[in-house]
């Protein structure tokens, strides 16, 4: 891991690769960690640069709580210290709304934009999807015993069965209590974009199994975002770049070299 300082944040990110700069945004729940087996499928096409946000992995920000705005503020910072003028971004799910707002506060620093199994900036969560919210709400009260309970919705079930490991996923965290009580309030601070304002070609990109962003939810974005495409990919759930990293890169380096 290496670190940038940008917008008041020392951000954690791994790099690898070699060609274009490639930023990859991941989830709520995760850290840079979940493009373990996703980064190297693009690294001989790309820079690859995978981004701890505030609060996760070793990424050290100041103690107040932020807003998608600092979010993305802080990618921006990183792309410019980095040395970079523009770069490519990646964002699923939490990192796909960070995504959205990068491209549309800070369209200069973004040369094509990929939004996967994420939401529109702005939406209600719990209105998405109030089945699983309310699930997932229930079983972090029974963490740890409940991991594999909250691992199906974001795996299909076969994967999981495949692979009962990716439960450890959900049974614990390494944000302190701090970092918790900021993460949680971060949809609490309201952020309003206009999508018609974002100028990167786009690549909206839905799992068609997704038990916990609704794919219509997903690609409801390519019709606001001028010229975007939309790809649904078959057979995988949430969490795309863990269950089947391979589909997902060939969907994104299909995009980034056409």
């Amino acid at each position: 891991m290496q670190v940038v300082q940008a917008n008041g944040t020392e951000t954690a990110y791994a790099q690898t690769g070699s060609g274009p700069p490639l930023v990859l945004l991941h989830g709520a729940e995760a850290d840079h960690a979940m493009f373990d087996a996703f980064a190297p499928l693009l690294a001989p096409h790309a820079t690859v640069i995978a981004c701890d946000q505030r609060d996760s992995g070793r990424t050290r920000n100041p103690p107040q709580e932020y807003s998608l705005l600092d979010l993305a503020d802080d990618v921006a910072g990183v792309i410019e210290g980095l040395g970079h003028a523009r770069a490519h971004v990646f964002g699923t799910s939490l990192g796909g709304a960070i995504a959205q707002v990068l491209a549309a506060r800070h369209s200069d620093k973004v040369d094509r934009l990929v939004l996967s199994s994420t939401f529109r900036v702005g939406a209600n969560l719990a209105a998405l999807n109030p089945e699983a919210m309310q699930a997932i709400a229930a079983l972090r009260a029974g963490l740890p015993a409940s991991a594999g309970r909250i691992a199906a919705w974001f795996f299909t079930a076969p994967y999981q069965q495949a692979h009962p490991e990716v439960a450890a996923i959900f049974a614990g965290s390494t944000r302190d209590e701090a970092q918790k009580a900021r993460r949680a309030a971060l949809m609490r601070h309201p952020v309003a974009i206009d999508l018609a304002a974002i100028r990167a070609p786009t690549l909206v990109l839905a799992a068609a199994e997704d038990r916990l962003i609704p794919p219509a939810h997903t690609l409801a974005l390519a019709s606001d975002i001028a010229g975007a495409q939309a790809v649904t990919i078959p057979g995988i759930g949430h969490v795309g770049t863990i269950q089947d990293p391979a589909a997902v890169a060939q969907a994104v380096l299909r995009f980034l070299s056409g």
